[in-house]
């Protein structure tokens, strides 16, 4: 098998930090807001608010099944991806939103918990359409001290620890468990892909919809104008 260049390095290292690492420290953020012995009952207390994320295509079906699982299924964090959390994180409770909203870089100042959600957020999204699978040192650098900073004030030193190590550690081909790896992360990157492909779907058959229902409508209104039946219609003498 032949061996990663620099850059194809660059992108393998960043895939296993946005979703290996990275999804923890998100974890134990939504798991100190929600604890995980209460969030059935937090959900529940929330259903609402939480149905009209959903009627506004922030909450997909995938998503609403996890939240409110069939009995005697409990939701589970684990069972939670970033965005879902994050969606629940930004929605649920009380935080401020970047200055530049939460679908943009934060600047480097900006150290708030939305703000390390808001850049984890854009970092999995600039790599969801990453199609080359290269990622430039300079780039790679910047970016990855950004992220690291963001799981460290997120959850701690230790998970930092486990950054810093991903950077630098040998990526080995023929290592099984790397391998497995990789696929989990690009599996992930292609769900969000579809995610978003399904959103847009969704949005485009609903406006169709809409369309023909109106065109339907408007026909009914001119035959109902048009009193004449066709048989007569032709006749001259009418």
């Amino acid at each position: 098998m032949a061996s990663l260049s620099l850059e194809e390095e660059n992108y393998v290292r960043m895939s296993l930090l946005l979703t290996g690492i990275s999804p923890r420290a998100v974890r134990t953020k939504f798991d100190y807001e929600f604890a995980p012995a209460c969030l059935d009952a937090s959900l529940k207390k929330e259903y609402a608010k939480l149905f009209d994320l959903k009627k506004e295509h922030r909450i997909n079906q995938s998503q609403w099944n996890l939240l409110f699982p069939r009995f005697p299924d409990v939701p589970d964090s684990k069972t939670f991806d970033v965005t879902l959390m994050t969606t629940l994180l930004r929605n649920l409770i009380p935080m401020t939103s970047p200055l530049c909203g939460f679908d943009r870089l934060p600047a480097a100042m900006e150290t708030t918990p939305a703000a390390d959600l808001a850049r984890i957020k854009y970092y999995r999204n600039y790599l969801a359409h990453l199609d080359d699978g290269k990622i430039d040192i300079t780039f790679f650098n910047t970016a990855w001290d950004d992220i690291t900073n963001a799981i460290e004030r997120l959850c701690g030193q230790q998970m930092k620890q486990e950054c810093v190590h991903m950077k630098t550690k040998p990526l080995d081909q023929t290592n099984q468990e790397i391998m497995m790896d990789i696929k989990h992360s690009n599996n992930e990157i292609r769900e969000l892909k579809e995610s978003i492909e399904s959103l847009k779907r969704s949005h485009t058959e609903m406006i169709q919809s809409h369309e023909v229902v109106a065109k339907e409508m408007e026909e009914i209104k001119l035959s109902q104008k048009d009193t004449v039946p066709l048989n007569i219609r032709g006749n001259s003498w009418f």
